[in-house]
Order: structure tokens, then C-alpha cells, then sequence
């Protein structure tokens, strides 16, 4: 990586705000499932997340008042145009 000048960070080791939307995304997965529906084992974790998954990308409503999936296909729809 070093030859190549690849940086593992954008703006310094070990910030939150290196990644904001990834970090949002765990913190919401941890407080509004995980935390809240402990599992008996990984198989039980594995559906129950991928229930989540899907609901926080068809369901939840985020800042632009909008889900993930459908803010997604407006960006590309304004990038055709």
C-alpha cells in the first residue's frame, strides 16, 4: 500500500468519522436489534440481522426523509439526467 501511496484512513487512525455512515449503520444495528433480541446461536443472529438489513434499507426513514433504497434510485436517476 505504501508504494502505491494508498492511505488506510482518510482523516486520521482510528476516527469514527473516517467512515460516518458505516458507524451510524452498526450503532443502529446494536441498539435496535442486536441488544435487543439476544439470539441462542449464530444461525438465529444471521436471520435476525438480515431481517433487520432489510427493514432499515425498505422501511426506516433517514435524514432526507427518505429509506436508503429509495434516496439511492433518485441519486442515480439525477446522475442519468
Amino acid at each position: 500500500m505504501d508504494k502505491q501511496q494508498i492511505l488506510i484512513s482518510m482523516d486520521g487512525k482510528g476516527r469514527a468519522t473516517d467512515n460516518i455512515w458505516i458507524e451510524r449503520f452498526w450503532k443502529s444495528i446494536k441498539y435496535d436489534y442486536i441488544y435487543l433480541n439476544p439470539c441462542d446461536n449464530g444461525t438465529d443472529l444471521l436471520e435476525g440481522v438480515a431481517e433487520y438489513i432489510n427493514y432499515y434499507h425498505t422501511k426506516t426513514h433517514h435524514t432526507t426523509k427518505q429509506t436508503p433504497n429509495n434516496r439511492y434510485k433518485e441519486s442515480v436517476a439525477q446522475k442519468a439526467a
